[in-house]
C-alpha cells in the first residue's frame, strides 16, 4: 500500500480568530480550539479509522499544534519535529494580509515570501523534506502542524509550485488526507470539518 500523509491544522489560537499571521510565535489554543481538538481526536477514534494506530505521527514543537495533538489523542506517539513549524513571517509577524498590504499592495506569501523571514524557495524544501519522509517507509503518517505549512505540503504531495497553496484554503481543527490515485499523488479529503457541525 501507498503511503497516505494524514494533516490537522491546530485548533484556534486567538490570533487565527483576528487574521494575524502567525508564524514562530508561541501563541497558546483558545478554548474552542481546545474543545474543537478534542472533537478531532473522537472522530479518529471512530471508524474508518479506529485510531489509526499504525500511523507514525510526528507534530510541530510550536505549543498550538503539540497540545491539538495530545488533545485528539496522539500525544504519547507524536514526536516533535522542527520542519513541521510554520512560515517564518521575519518582519511580517502579527500582522494581518491588510496590514502588510497597506505597505506592500501587492504582496502574496506565496510569491513573495516574507521579509526578513524565510523565503519561497526555503518554504519548497521543508515542505519537500516533509514529503520524501512520508513516502518513505510503508505506513501512513499524521502530522499536526499549521495552516501555510499544511498548504504547502498539499502543493508538494502534488508536484506543483508552493503557489498551489494560495487555492487550497484550510480551518482550525480541520482534517485533510494526501494519498493517491491511479498511481499518482492526489488528494483523498481537504479541510474536512465534519466533525465540528
Amino acid at each position: 500500500m501507498a503511503p497516505r500523509m494524514f494533516l490537522v491544522r491546530h485548533g484556534q489560537t486567538e490570533w487565527s480568530v483576528t487574521g494575524r499571521h502567525t508564524g514562530r510565535t508561541d501563541i497558546p489554543l483558545t478554548e474552542e480550539g481546545r474543545r474543537t481538538a478534542r472533537l478531532l481526536g473522537d472522530r479518529l477514534s471512530r471508524a474508518p479509522w479506529h485510531g489509526l494506530p499504525d500511523v507514525e505521527v510526528r507534530t510541530s514543537p510550536l505549543s498550538r499544534a503539540r497540545e491539538t495533538c495530545e488533545l485528539a489523542g496522539f500525544g504519547a506517539r507524536g514526536k516533535e519535529w522542527e520542519t513541521l513549524m510554520e512560515w517564518d513571517y521575519g518582519a511580517y509577524e502579527g500582522l494581518t494580509p491588510a496590514g502588510i498590504r497597506a505597505g506592500r499592495p501587492d504582496w502574496l506569501v506565496w510569491r513573495d515570501g516574507a521579509e526578513r523571514g524565510e523565503t519561497v524557495a526555503e518554504m519548497t524544501a521543508r515542505a519537500d523534506e516533509t514529503v520524501a519522509w512520508a513516502r518513505s517507509a510503508d505506513r501512513d503518517v499524521l502530522v499536526f502542524a499549521h495552516g501555510h505549512f499544511l498548504r504547502a505540503l498539499g502543493a508538494r504531495w502534488l508536484g506543483h509550485d508552493l503557489a498551489f497553496g494560495a487555492t487550497i484554503k484550510l480551518d482550525p481543527a480541520s482534517l485533510s488526507v494526501l494519498g493517491w490515485a491511479y498511481g499518482a499523488p492526489a488528494i483523498e479529503r481537504w479541510n474536512d470539518t465534519g466533525h465540528l457541525d
